[in-house]
C-alpha cells in the first residue's frame, strides 16, 4: 500500500516535468517494475501452490489415519467376539477409535476446504502471472518499435534540419553571380579577339587576303625551274 502511495506521489511530481521525460527510459523503467512484480507473483504462486499441495497431502494422510482407526475398531470388536478381550472394554476402545476416526475425518474435511481456497488463490496468481508475462512481452515489443521509430525520427529530423539550414536565396544568388562571371569572361574573350584583329598590320592583312605563303611557293618553284632543278 505504501509503495502504491509513493508511486502516486511520484506520478504527480513527474507530471510537472512530463515533457522532459525520455519515453524510452520511462518504458524501460515500466518494464523493469513489471518484471519485479512478475518475480513477486511467481514467488507467491510457488508458495501458495506448495501450500495447496501440502494441504492435499495432509488431507489424504488424515483420511488414511481415519480408515486405520476404523479398521482398529473392527479388530477390537473381533477380539471381543472371539472372547480374546472383555466385551465392555472392547466396546469402549472401539468407541474411542471411532471418535478418533471422526475427528480425523473432520480435520480432513477442514483441510479439504483449505486446500480448495489455496488452489483458488494459486489459480488467481497464475492468471496474474500470465497477464504480467503478456504485458511484459507487449511492452518490450512496443519498446523495440519505439526505439526504431525514434531512430527514424532523429534521422529525419537531422536531414530536415540540414535542409532547413540551407539558404535557398543565397544559393540562387551564388549561381547568378557564377553565370554573370561566365558571361563576363566570354564577352572579355570576344573583346580580346576583336582587339587582336584590329592590331594586325596592313601587310599581314594583305598576305592574309591573297595568301602570302602560296605566292612564295610559286616563286620558289619558278626559281627551281630556271636553275634546272627538278620540281616534284
Amino acid at each position: 500500500m505504501f509503495k502504491r502511495i509513493f508511486r502516486i506521489g511520484q506520478a504527480e511530481i513527474h507530471a510537472v516535468v512530463d515533457k522532459m521525460e525520455d519515453p524510452i527510459k520511462m518504458t524501460e523503467q515500466g518494464i523493469r517494475e513489471m518484471k519485479e512484480d512478475l518475480e513477486q507473483a511467481l514467488e507467491a504462486y510457488a508458495k501458495v501452490k506448495a501450500l495447496a499441495i501440502r494441504t492435499q497431502n495432509n488431507t489424504e494422510k488424515k483420511k488414511l489415519e481415519a480408515e486405520e482407526f476404523e479398521h482398529k475398531a473392527i479388530l477390537i470388536l473381533q477380539k471381543a467376539q472371539n472372547q480374546e478381550l472383555d466385551a465392555d472394554k472392547a466396546e469402549n476402545l472401539a468407541k474411542e477409535a471411532l471418535l478418533l476416526k471422526k475427528e480425523l475425518l473432520a480435520e480432513a474435511t477442514e483441510l479439504t476446504k483449505q486446500g480448495e481456497i489455496h488452489n483458488h488463490s494459486a489459480e488467481e496468481l497464475h492468471k496474474n502471472v500470465e497477464v504480467l508475462k503478456f504485458n511484459i512481452n507487449k511492452w518490450e515489443s512496443e519498446l523495440s518499435t519505439l526505439k526504431a521509430r525514434l531512430k527514424v525520427s532523429k534521422a529525419t529530423k537531422l536531414v530536415n534540419k540540414q535542409l532547413a539550414n540551407i539558404d535557398a536565396n543565397s544559393t540562387i544568388s551564388m549561381l547568378e553571380r557564377m553565370k554573370e562571371k561566365v558571361e563576363e569572361d566570354e564577352a572579355l574573350s570576344k573583346a580580346y579577339a576583336a582587339l587582336a584583329d584590329k592590331n594586325k598590320s596592313v601587310v599581314d592583312e594583305i598576305n592574309s587576303t591573297i595568301g602570302g605563303a602560296d605566292s612564295v611557293n610559286h616563286e620558289l618553284t619558278a626559281l627551281k625551274k630556271q636553275l634546272g632543278i627538278d620540281v616534284d
